[in-house]
């Protein structure tokens, strides 16, 4: 039989240990993948929330994923930034980091981060951001 390691044990064995980086490469590549929503969202854009539980959202909000494990945005007063590690589609942030600026949407960044931290699901579908939870509330968000 020609090609194949059916004529010598030594022969057989050196295609054996060859062929062995060529199946294991992409095994390890798949092991170090980003299975976070990170790995799944456009790293470049910044998405702007448009609606929360179907009400529209007039005051600036956005929530971006620049790197692996790394939630950053802009509540309409303050920036903020967190951790968030669990596999998509599932979503839940670490502890938030936010700034300190008061401004006249106070009210409006209380209600996008009392949401946000109840939201447990996400869905990334092109430019559409959607998190979502259990009890059917939902934030809408579009890449600008």
């Amino acid at each position: 039989m020609h090609g194949g390691c059916w004529g010598s044990f030594t022969r057989c064995a050196a295609l054996s240990s060859l062929m062995r980086p060529v199946i294991l490469a992409p095994l390890a590549l798949l092991a170090c993948a980003d299975e976070s929503i990170s790995g799944y969202a456009d790293r470049e854009a910044t998405y702007r929330l448009q609606s929360i539980d179907g009400d529209d959202f007039t005051a600036r909000a956005t929530i971006a994923f620049p790197e692996e494990g790394k939630v950053t945005g802009d509540a309409p007063c303050n920036s903020w930034s967190a951790e968030q590690s669990v596999p998509y589609p599932w979503f839940e942030l670490g502890p938030i980091a936010v700034t300190r600026r008061a401004c006249p949407e106070l009210a409006d960044e209380t209600v996008f981060f009392e949401a946000l931290g109840q939201m447990s699901l996400a869905e990334v579908l092109g430019g559409t951001l959607i998190l979502t939870n259990d009890d059917g509330r939902e934030m809408l968000f579009l890449a600008e």
